[in-house]
């Protein structure tokens, strides 16, 4: 089978990806019976593509990893074949946007720290997230609607190469979702300004101008963001070896391990240990560099 090695550092340059790695990755896997047949850079000093051959990807990814060490340089391995995918499904907070949207909306009240303390658990897969995200939702009982228009205004920023990564995917036909365990208030607003073709998330129930401080059943979950992911590859005929998967929380998981390639961006622990696929140094424009984008492909945000 026909692997493709991605090596991708941070754009920022600070720590370049140079040829010499890039030889350096190649001598090694050859010293040890896995040749590398050519490669390809998709941005010069950020990604390049290494293809070889080899029948276990997951070992590949492994004696790639330990070649590196402690190197910043974010590595997937995956088959070469059918690796630019039909569908983008992605996570929101701290995967689309910069911030987790619950916490700065129990800054308002307060309760940042605290609130913050039982997401960072949640998302680490310590709690159950439905029982979670009920008690930290209770605590907002009584602020104003009008806190949601200014938390959005204020408080969320656009993560790194998202604009990059749904525009040039949207434009090479594939088909974008942004589900949640977060609200549709900041879902709809992030899919109309990032260009998803649909979003999903939690209701929050308000009554008389203020937030009650429950969600409006059911809750949207781990299992609501595989069931998701499985019913639209099903309605939109995508083949779900098609799909690319990206998120940060234990909520996840289960779409990421169901996802044709599954990305655990900047994540927490569980997360990373379980996921197929890793991005912890560089920005979203990764997931284009993964896909065999090279600079000259992506539309600039």
């Amino acid at each position: 089978m026909e692997l493709v090695i991605t090596l991708i550092a941070h754009q920022n340059g600070k720590a370049p990806l140079t040829q010499a790695l890039v030889d350096t990755m190649a001598t090694t896997l050859s010293a040890q019976g896995i040749p590398v047949k050519k490669h390809a850079w998709l941005a010069e000093g950020v990604a390049c593509d290494l293809f070889t051959t080899h029948s276990n990807d997951d070992a590949m990814d492994a004696r790639v990893r330990a070649v590196l060490g402690m190197q910043p340089v974010d590595v997937v391995v995956q088959p070469a074949a059918e690796r630019r995918k039909q569908m983008l499904i992605s996570d929101m907070d701290s995967t689309m946007i910069t911030v987790e949207c619950i916490d700065e909306l129990a800054d308002f009240v307060g309760k940042k720290a605290h609130v913050a303390a039982i997401t960072e658990r949640a998302m680490n897969g310590e709690l159950d997230f439905e029982a979670a995200l009920t008690e930290r939702v209770a605590l907002l009982a009584g602020l104003s609607e009008e806190v949601l228009e200014q938390a959005y205004n204020d408080r969320v920023k656009i993560m790194a190469g998202a604009r990059e990564l749904v525009a040039t995917m949207a434009k090479n036909g594939a088909y974008c979702v942004l589900v949640s365990g977060g609200f549709t208030f900041f879902t709809q607003r992030v899919a109309d300004e990032l260009g998803f073709h649909e979003n999903h998330a939690n209701r929050l129930e308000i009554e008389d101008g203020k937030l009650t401080g429950r969600v409006i059943p059911p809750i949207l979950g781990k299992e609501a963001k595989l069931d998701s992911l499985k019913n639209i590859c099903a309605i939109k005929r995508i083949p779900r070896e098609s799909s690319l998967a990206v998120g940060d929380g234990a909520n996840d998981l289960p779409m990421l391990q169901a996802a044709g390639l599954g990305v655990a961006y900047h994540a927490k622990p569980v997360v990373i240990s379980q996921a197929r696929a890793r991005i912890s140094h560089s920005n979203l424009r990764a997931l284009l560099y993964v896909q065999g984008y090279s600079d000259a492909d992506i539309i600039a945000a």
